[in-house]
């Protein structure tokens, strides 16, 4: 298995112009929070006042994934996905046609911003060359937050020492 850095690096080659990354602050937790929606139906069972889902089920094995490449990140996207289950859950019992629009609505807006940000970089989406990029996103955006406010800054100097740090590029190339 490849390291959090290598991860992290790779998908980081993609996402290296700074509105790019800010378009990802919202269309990749937009994209989770809808497929959380939308796999919060059906539920097969309710174990101890938890609906089991295939939410919860990929939640899980996503989780695991995480914590693997990096505790204390593996900690916050489990923070942040027990969240979004929630929210998925409380969508599901609604009635099927506002569990639909919130799920479906909230991907496509959120891809939206995707390929926004990825006009701004003049690249196309890493999941593109590599399906991990999808699994990827959603720690790659935790991992600039921590940037951002000062905190990892261990792995955020490995990752610039492979592929640069951000920048604003000046012509945008479609």
């Amino acid at each position: 298995m490849k390291s959090f850095v290598d991860q992290l690096s790779k998908y980081a080659s993609y996402h290296r112009d700074r509105r790019n990354i800010a378009t990802h602050f919202v269309g990749i937790p937009m994209i989770v929070v809808a497929v959380v929606i939308l796999l919060s139906h059906p539920t097969f069972a309710v174990i101890g006042g938890v609906a089991i889902t295939p939410a919860l089920l990929v939640m899980v094995l996503t989780s695991a994934y995480y914590l693997r490449l990096d505790v204390r990140f593996g900690i916050a996207m489990i923070a942040f996905l027990v969240g979004c289950l929630g929210f998925g859950q409380l969508m599901a019992v609604e009635a099927t046609n506002t569990w639909l629009a919130w799920g479906i609505g909230m991907f496509v807006v959120g891809w939206i911003f995707q390929f926004v940000g990825h006009f701004y970089e003049g690249k196309k989406p890493a999941f593109f060359d590599d399906i991990m990029g999808l699994i990827i996103g959603p720690i790659f955006v935790a991992a600039e937050a921590a940037f951002l406010m000062g905190l990892r800054k261990e792995v955020q100097a490995a990752v610039e020492s492979r592929v640069g740090p951000t920048i604003i590029r000046k012509s945008v190339s479609a």
